[in-house]
């Protein structure tokens, strides 16, 4: 009988990420795909997740014959309760041994603790903190760009492209940051409505390391912007701290940056990661097949 696989996917708002392991946990190949998050549709999500998963199989030199006995762990941007994670298992457009999934930032705390209890907080291009307490996971935020991620990318985003309304209206400071903000998105408030019109959170987190390059240049509304941003995920610690988490680790691409504009208490309570949202995966994978 052939040993299972097992496939751990961390599905962003901006990319996927699988990772295949062995039994005994050793990492055969991984692979990167584009969005993940279920609520750019479950077809854009799996087409995301299969790039990733056969660029994942193509290194450790299989095809995709071997995914009717691989159990796959998906950690998915957009999956709020148990209904999405049915959808999910139920829109697989190929056969795998078994599926579980969970949000994204469950599996990204499994794989932070190696399965043991503790918390997270995200700060990529969206933003969410989980805990996971005797076993039992619950998610803080994430529940979306438009009603909430503070503290991430596309909210930074977001704000600037504001404050730069606000600017040029001559209702807000008229700052570098403002007048590059809008030189980026056309140069005039009419391009800024038309970009904005199909624009998706990843897009207004590319507007991040803009708002961070000002604020580090001394750009005062910058410097606000940033803090405020901090501030946010400041918040989401206490909040895991008031809910009994052992440990906490900050993970995602904004979340090491900001720490500079965090009080100086907050690296006090931060641990480091023992593994990533893939690894979570894996973990989450292997509970598919049993274990």
């Amino acid at each position: 009988m052939t040993s299972p696989l097992f496939l751990g996917i961390d599905g962003g708002g901006t990319r996927c990420r699988a990772r295949l392991a062995d039994a005994g946990g050793r990492t055969l190949g991984e692979g990167v795909g584009g969005a993940a998050n279920i609520r750019l549709g479950l077809d854009v999500a799996w087409n995301a997740i299969m790039e990733a998963v056969d660029a994942a199989l193509a290194q450790a030199g299989l095809g995709r014959e071997v995914l009717s006995t691989t159990y796959i762990g998906l950690g998915l941007a957009g999956i709020t309760n148990e209904a999405d994670q049915k959808r999910v298992a139920g829109s697989a457009p190929v056969t795998f041994a078994g599926i579980l999934s969970d949000t994204d930032a469950y599996t990204a705390c499994l794989g932070a603790h190696a399965g043991a209890d503790g918390g997270i907080l995200i700060s990529g291009t969206g933003s969410a903190a989980q805990i996971i307490v005797n076993g039992v996971g619950r998610g803080i935020g994430g529940w979306g760009f438009e009603v909430s991620d503070l503290g991430s990318g596309a909210s930074m985003g977001r704000d600037a492209v504001r404050a730069a309304l606000l600017g040029h209206d001559g209702m807000g400071p008229h700052t570098d940051l403002t007048r590059a903000v809008m030189a980026a998105l056309g140069g005039d408030p009419p391009s800024v409505v038309a970009w904005v019109g199909p624009a998706r959170p990843g897009d207004y987190g590319t507007l991040a390391p803009l708002v961070l390059d000002h604020a580090r240049k001394g750009d005062v509304l910058a410097e606000r912007l940033v803090r405020e941003q901090a501030d946010h995920l400041v918040m989401h610690i206490r909040r895991l701290l008031e809910l009994g988490a052992p440990a906490i680790c900050l993970m995602g691409g904004l979340g090491p940056v900001l720490l500079d504009w965090m009080p100086p208490w907050v690296r006090g309570v931060l641990t480091a990661p023992k593994g990533d949202a893939m690894a979570g995966g894996v973990l989450l994978a292997m509970r598919a097949g049993g274990a």
